[in-house]
């Protein structure tokens, strides 16, 4: 496993920023609606780099939503490749990537930053690393399946990535459940 000189890794949603003011953040990766607001939780965070990103948390078209695309997980790479590259001079750092709730558009730009810095780490490990950071996880399949593209896995991020859905149907029903209610049966299917 190769290092990107980040300690420590937190995936969490807006109602959980304040909490992680004096965990020594470094690095931010936001992944915010469009019409979202920008919190105010970062004031009480130290000197830190911040990213941010805007699109909706949908996997199909929907009027009045910004689907995600292959350029927004190009610059989730991007913003891996700089956070690779400013390892040089800092010891170590704190990397937060949050979402709206922290489960799934978050949790899917956290294993394609693992995916790209361990590039020979089997899926099934990537996403049972994912679990230990985000019990919760629940990642976007469309940006998954961009990240599978970009970073050259030949449809394995997709595979792994429905064998966690079904690890997570089994471990946490009512995650899935809520997928259903929230328009994302077909996320929920792909576990069968």
């Amino acid at each position: 496993m190769r290092s990107i000189s980040i300690s420590f890794l937190t995936v969490c949603g807006i109602e959980e920023l304040a909490a992680q003011s004096d965990r020594k953040v470094s690095h931010v990766l936001s992944l915010l609606d469009p019409d979202r607001a920008v919190t105010e939780a970062f004031q009480g965070y130290g000197d830190h780099h911040r990213t941010t990103l805007r699109f909706h948390d949908v996997i199909d078209a929907e009027a009045g939503k910004v689907m995600p695309r292959p350029q927004h997980v190009a610059e989730i790479i991007a913003f891996g490749r700089e956070l690779s590259g400013s390892r040089e001079g800092r010891a170590d750092g704190h990397l937060l990537v949050h979402c709206h709730m922290g489960i799934s558009r978050s949790t899917a730009a956290m294993l394609t930053l693992l995916a790209q810095v361990n590039p020979d780490e089997d899926e099934d490990s990537l996403f049972k690393r994912l679990r230990a950071i985000r019990p919760r996880a629940w990642p976007n399949s469309l940006m998954i399946g961009f990240a599978d593209e970009a970073l050259g896995r030949q449809g394995r991020l997709i595979d792994g990535l429905r064998r966690h859905y079904r690890h997570q149907v089994g471990a946490q029903p009512d995650l899935a459940r809520w997928m259903v209610e929230l328009g994302r049966e077909r996320e929920v299917r792909m576990a069968d």
